[in-house]
């Protein structure tokens, strides 16, 4: 198993957690941003709704591409995606940095609220681009939420979508766990997702004011307000509990899965209980590569913010390309 040996005094979760999207990294991100000449895409699903992606392309292609998926909260735009899309093009890689619903600046698109049960339209998206842009090779990444959205999509959809390999950075996989652990680890993770999430539920409010929930919104104090207010009333799931088992990895979540499939995670991640990684059904195509250290979606190199997952994930997916 490739191994994550991160310099002694880089060695801290929090400090591995907070620079991958923070300090140099986002401004090296920043500048990736102003340098790629992205085309703005607006992807269908099959049921109409409408998700936004960034699509790249290399200027050395060798016939393939890799769709992205960022975290909770996050988007196209995050740091981490940005600097995992520049090595994928250096290396010959079309990228597809694909928005999940109200992320990235797209609540305007669809009246229904974003909810982690929605991979069926992220398939159906992924599915629309490929249907436009013809690969010999199709590859799915993904971090934090994005990673369990990747491992899902691979499981019910892969085999339509002709992904040959996959790979899920840090994804929860018993939601409810990680949860409890948001709850009860560093209080700056908790406020921080709080308010991440409160804000995107007031920008969908701006395009959608008859959806209602402005003073429950204003009263809500914790993610768990927002959750046991949202989800009864916002989703298919009668409770919290039920919600949570909808998008668990848990079992045999992923048994259909078809395809070469790798989950990295890092045993000091301060958000994801990695113990739930042994509540998953044993299966032959996926590959658990578990770290001593790296945080949450961190596994950083220097200060610079060169990450050992991002040249993994790269790693992997070069491994699979044809000729």
């Amino acid at each position: 198993m490739a191994t994550f040996n991160p310099p002694t005094w880089l060695r801290n979760a929090h400090l591995q957690t907070i620079l991958n999207s923070l300090g140099p990294k986002r401004l090296r991100a920043a500048r990736i941003a102003a340098a790629l000449d992205t085309t703005q895409l607006q992807l269908a699903a099959v049921d109409g709704t409408l998700l936004v992606g960034e699509f790249d392309r290399s200027p050395d292609p060798r016939n393939a591409v890799v769709i992205l998926l960022h975290g909770w909260e996050g988007s196209s735009k995050s740091a981490y995606q940005l600097t995992t899309a520049q090595m994928l093009l250096n290396l010959g890689f079309d990228v597809l940095r694909l928005n999940l619903r109200d992320h990235g600046d797209s609540h305007h698109l669809n009246r229904e609220l974003f909810n982690s049960t929605r991979s069926p339209e992220v398939a159906g998206a992924i599915g629309n681009f490929l249907g436009q842009h013809d690969y010999g090779d199709v590859f799915l990444g993904g971090y934090s939420l994005g990673g369990n959205f990747a491992l899902r999509i691979a499981a019910d959809h892969g085999r339509d979508l002709g992904v040959k390999a996959v790979v899920a950075i840090c994804p929860p996989v018993d939601p409810a766990n990680a949860m409890a652990a948001l709850n009860t680890g560093w209080f700056v993770y908790e406020k921080y997702f709080f308010q991440r999430w409160a804000r995107s539920l007031r920008a969908k409010l701006i395009h959608f004011p008859d959806l209602g929930y402005g003073d429950d919104l204003a009263g809500a104090k914790t993610i768990d307000d927002l959750n046991h207010f949202f989800v009864p009333r916002y989703t298919p799931y009668p409770d919290v509990g039920s919600y949570f088992a909808a998008y668990a990895l848990t079992g045999n979540r992923l048994v259909n899965l078809a395809m070469p499939a790798w989950l990295i995670a890092a045993a000091d991640d301060p958000i994801i209980p990695v113990s739930d990684i042994g509540n998953i059904e044993p299966n032959a195509n996926l590959h658990v590569e578990l770290q001593a250290y790296g945080g949450h979606c961190g596994f950083m190199d220097n200060i610079q913010g060169d990450s050992w997952a991002e040249k993994r994930l790269a790693e992997i997916f070069l491994s699979f390309v044809s000729g």
